[in-house]
């Protein structure tokens, strides 16, 4: 009985380190509720991204969530601000990510920030989002301010909820594919 547990206990550490190690396929949607606005007293800063890995063009992937972003409408009271999908590379339990939407004014972007992940079977994930308006010169007049943490499951999406703000997160770990079986026939133990 006590190889049981220690053979249980042994799998779950070794199945959490398959999690930790590997590429996920992440997917991010950042809205605005009825546009309202929440201003905070200071500016971005021009250090936004603070170390984090920019998301590359060989990094980036097709959206799947268009079906979601689509019900996100001005009509309904929505204004999609971001929606970007990446594959994220970890090789331990944690990784930070630089997202961007829009033309760079003087390094700053309309919608700048980083996403801090913990990797695990339940996800941690922190957002630090900024939204920038611009003088005429592209100098910044102001920012709000989008900073949240949240689990997130695996496989599923999650709804993250910071009035005026909001985000729709989906977390895929990527498998790798086995090597080919070879292509047996079918067998009566097949259908049994």
């Amino acid at each position: 009985m006590r190889y049981i547990i220690h053979f249980a206990l042994l799998f779950s550490l070794c199945s959490t380190q398959a999690f930790a190690n590997g590429t996920q396929q992440v997917e991010l949607i950042v809205f605005r509720q009825d546009n309202a606005s929440l201003p905070v007293s200071q500016l971005a800063p021009d250090q936004w991204a603070q170390g984090a890995t920019l998301i590359t063009n060989q990094l980036q992937r097709s959206t799947q969530l268009d079906y979601l972003a689509k019900k996100l409408t001005p009509d309904s009271g929505y204004e999609v601000l971001l929606h970007q999908t990446w594959l994220q590379h970890s090789q331990d339990a944690t990784a930070k990510v630089a997202v961007m939407a829009g033309p760079a004014r003087f390094e700053h972007y309309p919608v700048e920030g980083s996403l801090t992940f913990s990797l695990a079977r339940n996800n941690k994930v922190q957002l630090d989002l900024w939204f920038n308006q611009f003088n005429p010169d592209h100098t910044l007049l102001s920012s709000e301010r989008f900073k949240h943490r949240a689990t997130v499951a695996n496989d599923q999406v999650t709804f993250i909820d910071h009035y005026p703000f909001g985000a729709l997160i989906r977390i895929q770990p990527q498998r790798t594919q086995a090597s080919p079986t070879p292509n047996r026939a079918n067998h009566a133990e097949d259908f049994e």
